[in-house]
């Protein structure tokens, strides 16, 4: 299958880049901007909407497959990819991945990013570009062998069609007491994220994030459904280390108190502590991990910060360094590396969490369904944005109608064999 044509498209993220250090150094809210200088080199402000390039890959039937490119929230934070700039991306594609486009067979997945992500004056292409392009290139494959993105993931992997359903995890940003009803009303599997990215949240000593933990686990009980018992996930964006100090067994000992008031249910704390870098987090989140199981807690550690690509997804895996990973989409690149890393946090026992960014977009958070469901990963994130319906409505449903193929697809193999 050969590719006639490329066209790009400007468009917007479903929510705003944001300079993470200027908020962890104690940047103030003003409504829903900040309020202080950015710090993180590319940001004028320390909060900015969301900007992406979307590629469509023309077809020889004319057929037009898109993907989207775009940067995380906190861009060009601890270790990741600096802010996204459109012009540089399509200028960048236009200039290097379209002649390579043009020459490549697109009818293999596997090969055709291989070739075309190649790198380009011995540095790897943006990761944005990669994410986005490589979501056409998903959809193009899938077009030409009229199969969903999840068989030809399977396809190409060795990976038998998929049965079971991705527990759906879902965040709140700021509307935190609103959108934590949505959410329990929605029977959301894993909830509520809680965005507790600055000491104001996190309170001294940490009472303000144990309070609103023990008020979900309780709010939980009063308006959910009976039987419905979801897992808490909570994502502190390292205030735990910030606020208490980076000692593992202290940081632990935190974490057993929150567990301690919410029995009964499974606790997911991400991003407990940022240790400045790569090989430091590994060290020290294998020791908080360490710890925990040593004590039988309910708790789980979820790395983010640090763990950006798929080898730095193969380094905290085989160290044992936490308990599960967010493969945080855009930061990973390739769908085709997500996908991957689904498979090494499966080697080596660790939990594996397809996530992405509240920047993405329709055409991205659908990609993400099939490499997520092709894969079984553990759990999903609901996106683009920040409100719940929108996000859980795309993923929720993309899920439902590919199981629903998927099912007609192992009823028409039974038929034949």
């Amino acid at each position: 299958m050969q590719i006639k044509e490329v066209l790009l498209a400007p468009g917007n993220g479903a929510f705003f880049y944001d300079d993470q250090a200027a908020i962890r150094s104690g940047a103030m809210q003003d409504g829903f901007i900040y309020v202080g200088e950015p710090i993180t080199p590319g940001f004028d402000f320390i909060r900015r909407p969301a900007s992406l390039l979307s590629i469509g890959l023309v077809l020889s039937d004319d057929s037009v497959v898109w993907g989207d490119m775009m940067g995380v929230q906190y861009s060009g934070a601890c270790g990741r990819d600096p802010l996204f700039d459109a012009d540089q991306i399509s200028n960048l594609t236009s200039c290097v991945v379209v002649p390579r486009l043009l020459d490549v067979d697109a009818s293999r997945y596997l090969e055709a990013c291989a070739e075309v992500f190649e790198p380009h004056e011995h540095k790897r292409l943006p990761l944005a570009l990669e994410y986005g392009l490589s979501q056409a290139l998903l959809r193009a494959v899938a077009r030409l062998h009229r199969r969903t993105m999840a068989e030809v993931i399977c396809a190409e992997l060795g990976l038998p069609l998929p049965t079971r359903r991705v527990p759906i995890y879902c965040q709140s940003g700021d509307a935190r007491e609103i959108n934590v009803d949505k959410m329990i009303l929605k029977a959301v599997d894993v909830l509520p994220h809680g965005l507790i990215n600055s000491r104001q949240k996190f309170g001294a000593d940490g009472q303000t994030f144990l309070e609103f933990v023990k008020w979900v686990a309780t709010r939980t009980r009063e308006i959910g459904h009976p039987g419905y018992h979801p897992v808490l996930h909570f994502d502190v964006y390292g205030c735990i280390g910030l606020e208490i100090g980076l000692e593992p067994q202290r940081i632990a000992d935190f974490i057993c108190r929150v567990a301690d008031t919410v029995p009964g249910f499974t606790l997911n704390i991400e991003c407990p502590a940022d240790f400045g870098s790569r090989q430091a987090q590994i060290d020290n989140y294998a020791r908080i991990v360490s710890i925990l199981d040593d004590r039988g807690s309910s708790a789980r550690i979820v790395v983010d910060e640090r763990c950006n690509t798929l080898e730095d997804v193969r380094l905290f895996a085989e160290a044992k360094a936490t308990h599960l990973i967010q493969i945080k989409t855009p930061d990973v690149g390739s769908l085709a590396d997500t996908a991957r890393a689904v498979l090494i946090c499966k080697e080596n026992q660790v939990g594996a969490y397809v996530g992405g960014s509240c920047t993405e977009t329709d055409l991205s958070a659908q990609a993400s369904v099939h490499v997520s469901v092709a894969t079984q990963a553990d759990m999903m994130l609901a996106k683009p944005g920040m409100g719940v319906d929108e996000a859980f409505s795309i993923v929720g449903n993309e899920q439902n109608r590919l199981l629903a193929m998927l099912n007609r697809r192992r009823a028409q193999v039974e038929k034949i064999g």
